[in-house]
């Protein structure tokens, strides 16, 4: 069976339950089309590598925060580019670091974009729905 952007999930990368809480209600807003599956650290996104090998679909989007225990974000992405199904998966750093130093290795690892994550609710819930709206609607993912 194969799964087209409208019914892949997207798998959001959180560790702060309320930055992950903020994120879960601005998207239920956007009202998503997309399931939202989440990953609470870095190593649960790296075990869903043989998950997506054994036939489960791959995400839309992963949303990744940088900041994460056991495998920090940039790992994740480096590991996620080295791996043959994950290689081409759209990833958008959502993170609160606004440093140089992770922007510059976050792209030179490939993500496809970086935002620093709004603090108040209103403005996350704009960076909310234009992430779902680009990402769902505009851009088209690899299958």
């Amino acid at each position: 069976m194969t799964h087209g952007p409208s019914n892949r999930p997207i798998l959001l990368v959180e560790d702060n339950p309320m930055d992950l809480d903020l994120a879960r209600r601005a998207f239920a807003r956007c009202n998503p089309s997309n399931p939202i599956e989440v990953a609470r650290d870095g190593q649960e996104v790296l075990d869903w590598i043989p998950r997506w090998e054994a036939g489960e679909p791959l995400p839309l989007l992963i949303l990744l925060d940088l900041k994460l225990p056991r495998v920090d974000g940039l790992e994740v992405l480096r590991r996620l580019r080295a791996h043959p199904i994950s290689q081409a998966l759209p990833v958008v750093v959502l993170t609160s670091s606004s440093d140089e130093g992770d922007i510059a290795t976050a792209y030179r690892l490939h993500a496809n974009s970086y935002i620093v994550k709004p603090v108040n609710f209103e403005a996350f819930m704009e960076v909310a729905a234009r992430i779902e709206q680009y990402w769902r609607l505009i851009n088209h993912p690899p299958r």
